[in-house]
């Protein structure tokens, strides 16, 4: 009987344990209107770094550190990548797994429904599905801050995004998320 009890006490207090960090994601999240930080992005083995600016919803600025110096911006509608090579591609927003990752309101329903994994005792991962998209979210356990994320998108394509040096509500210019045109 005793075993029984101990057994049903560790699952009751792992499962707060579980909650407490969903809530205070959760409540992270709701407090943030943007956030500006450095990148490592692994899409398929070829890793690029550079800096974004996040605003909620769907809003983000990132400038590649390569030689092509690629930029990827959304305003919100449009998603453009672009680099001084010539390339130009221009996508609907929901036509893309941003749209997801792009849209904490989405995270925090999602975060609500979905089974929370610590990962080295460092790391809260969340993984979701949404229009054949696999989609895991990890936040940092101390802080909870988001500090990346992974996508398989229909193609199978495998992108790692770390994120590090992480600033939230900072004052951003007003042209940040304007569309640039293709030259």
């Amino acid at each position: 009987m005793k075993k029984f009890f101990f057994i049903i006490l560790v699952f009751f207090f792992n499962n707060q344990a579980f909650s407490f960090n969903k809530e205070n994601i959760i409540q992270n999240l709701k407090s943030i209107e943007n956030i500006k930080f450095d990148f490592e992005q692994n899409i398929n083995g070829k890793t690029e770094q550079g800096m974004c600016i996040i605003e909620y919803p769907l809003k983000i600025n990132c400038k590649y550190n390569n030689a092509n110096k690629k930029i990827l911006i959304s305003n919100g509608k449009s998603l453009v990548i672009k680099n001084n090579a010539g390339s130009y591609y221009l996508y609907p927003i929901e036509k893309t797994v941003l749209n997801y990752i792009l849209d904490k309101n989405f995270i925090i329903s999602e975060i609500k429904k979905a089974e929370e994994r610590v990962i080295d005792n460092k790391f809260i991962n969340y993984t979701f599905f949404k229009d054949e998209n696999e989609i895991n979210i990890f936040f940092d356990n101390k802080n909870y801050n988001l500090i990346g994320w992974q996508t398989l998108d229909i193609y199978q394509n495998l992108n790692i995004t770390y994120l590090s040096s992480v600033i939230k509500n900072q004052k951003l210019k007003k042209n940040l998320f304007k569309i640039p045109l293709q030259d």
